[in-house]
């Protein structure tokens, strides 16, 4: 009987360790630290983000990523150009390779400022990077919080060799838990 015990007690163990260690391979726990995301995302919230995923399918416009800004740092903001898009932002309008895209994530953003100031100054890719179209391996990323985030209107592309991951799960406050960020 006492030998039972210890297979089951080892198995448990097992079981528990093969969990925590992939689930620190597989996934991560962010703290959000700064305004650039808001509303989507608020100074304290807890994220939890997805490391594999890159891994099996492409990045999408619009998701919202943790990538490596230096080697320091770690900063999240969303996609908003991948690899061959144009991007021109005029009279506060998103326009991706000629196309008006709309950005629902912004709404609320929009409502919560009432402001006649517009949420993103018009420019174009070009202008911001020298470059037309976003090359490959590369992203345009922005926070949420236009007026108040640095971005690759600032630090240019992020390379894609840079992701941490998608954020899948905004976790705390419990209050604000939610399971998509996407536009």
């Amino acid at each position: 009987m006492k030998n039972k015990y210890r297979k089951v007690v080892a198995v448990f163990l097992l079981g528990a360790m093969i969990i925590f260690v992939s689930r620190s391979a597989l996934f991560a726990s962010y703290v959000v630290e700064g305004e650039s995301m808001e509303p989507t995302l608020d100074d304290g919230n807890l994220l939890m983000v997805n490391k594999f995923v890159y891994d099996l399918t492409e990045v999408d416009r619009f998701d919202v990523i943790v990538f490596r800004a230096n080697e320091k740092e770690d900063y999240v903001k969303r996609v908003i150009g991948i690899p061959g898009d144009t991007i021109q932002y005029q009279n506060d309008k998103l326009y991706i390779n000629g196309d008006y895209v709309e950005e629902g994530f912004l709404q609320d953003y929009a409502q919560a400022t009432l402001s006649n100031k517009p949420q993103t100054e018009d420019f174009t890719l070009k202008e911001i990077t020298g470059e037309a179209k976003v090359p490959d391996g590369k992203l345009f990323v922005m926070g949420d919080n236009r007026g108040e985030s640095l971005d690759s209107r600032s630090f240019g592309f992020i390379s894609q060799t840079q992701l941490v991951g998608k954020v899948d799960v905004k976790y705390w406050p419990l209050s604000q838990a939610s399971l998509s960020l996407g536009g």
